[in-house]
């Protein structure tokens, strides 16, 4: 008996290690689309699959043909000249994409241990699956339509609904190692929920921020970093002052969460959520009055994501009938063995 569940916690362990990895790797992909934006290099590689017609990028000029900008010159976005660490910041994003496309493969093959146990398991896996392949093809289309803002858009939340996909299988069968002891919590998970709204909200405004600041650099040029942030519309200023009301809205959350449990695993996710948010806001702090530095953008994207990823996170665990089928068929099948 002892051989027998040591030897499922094994494999639930992989499971679980398996689907953390695959969520951090996600996560960098989302800081490399960041960068890739941050950087303007979105048509580093001005065809797909392939980078100029290769499979491995060029790295200087010459490895190109003498009339390549004849060739992809309407896609280079005014390139005059190859730029090879452009074409590797995209290049690199494409990599990641790959490897994240390998991991939730892999994690849909070994939720398959899951399928006489709890098969929502093995369901969400598989729809990590289809929405990382969409994304996938949605990838192929932002080159195709050369950095359309809807695509763009729509590429970026595909990309957190997959977050969520995989947080939700990943905390449904680590569900036994999680807590809530009090059952009132309808007031914070409608509080929450709200939040998740907003923040989600936040980013898609964010995204369009994002394309009038391109349109503004397109106009007036990198040589002008200073007064770009002067040169944005009315979005920009609603999008500011949001932060403070996110910020303002999570303080209502936390003091609930400490109201339930004082000293609880949630109060410590929330805490982290609040540092995550004041990071935000730092960020945002930073690309306002210091010219947008290209290296803020790509983590003001990511701690965005994070943000939301907890939300969620937080969410599913104040829900325990979405996520206690693991824990109870967990139990059952202990007890039998």
């Amino acid at each position: 008996m002892i051989n027998s569940n040591s030897l499922i916690n094994k494999k639930e362990q992989r499971f679980r290690s398996l689907v953390s990895l695959t969520i951090v790797i996600i996560y960098l992909l989302i800081l490399a689309g960041g960068i890739v934006r941050g950087t303007g290099s979105g048509m580093g590689c001005p065809d797909w699959p392939r980078c100029f017609g290769r499979w491995v990028p060029p790295t200087e000029i010459s490895q190109l043909p003498a009339n390549y900008q004849e060739i992809y010159g309407a896609k280079l976005k005014g390139e005059v000249l190859f730029n090879p660490v452009k074409t590797w910041i995209e290049y690199a994003n494409r990599l990641l994409g790959v490897l994240s496309g390998f991991l939730v493969f892999a994690t849909l093959l070994a939720s398959l241990y899951y399928l006489h146990i709890d098969r929502i398991i093995v369901w969400g896996s598989l729809m990590a699956f289809l929405l990382i392949g969409l994304n996938g093809w949605l990838g192929s289309r932002v080159v195709a339509t050369e950095l359309a803002q809807y695509v763009i858009t729509l590429h970026l939340l595909l990309a957190i609904l997959l977050v969520f996909t995989l947080l939700f299988v990943w905390v449904r069968s680590s569900s036994s190692k999680w807590r809530v002891e009090s059952e009132k919590t309808s007031t914070l998970r409608l509080l929450l929920a709200i939040a998740l709204l907003l923040t989600l909200a936040q980013i898609v405004l964010g995204a369009q921020v994002r394309d009038v600041l391109d349109s503004v650099v397109k106009r007036i040029g990198y040589g002008e970093r200073d007064s770009w942030i002067s040169q944005l519309d009315w979005r920009f200023y609603v999008h500011r002052s949001f932060s403070l009301a996110i910020f303002a809205f999570h303080i209502s959350i936390i003091y609930q969460l400490r109201k339930l449990n004082k000293r609880g695993q949630l109060v410590k996710l929330t805490n982290i959520l609040i540092g995550f948010i004041v990071a935000e806001i730092g960020t945002g702090v930073i690309m306002a009055y210091l010219g947008v530095p290209a290296f803020a953008q790509p983590i003001h994207l990511v701690l965005a994501i994070l943000i939301i990823g907890l939300q969620f996170s937080i969410s599913l665990l104040l829900t325990p009938k979405l996520i206690a089928t693991g824990s109870v068929n967990q139990a059952t099948r202990l007890i039998k063995a």
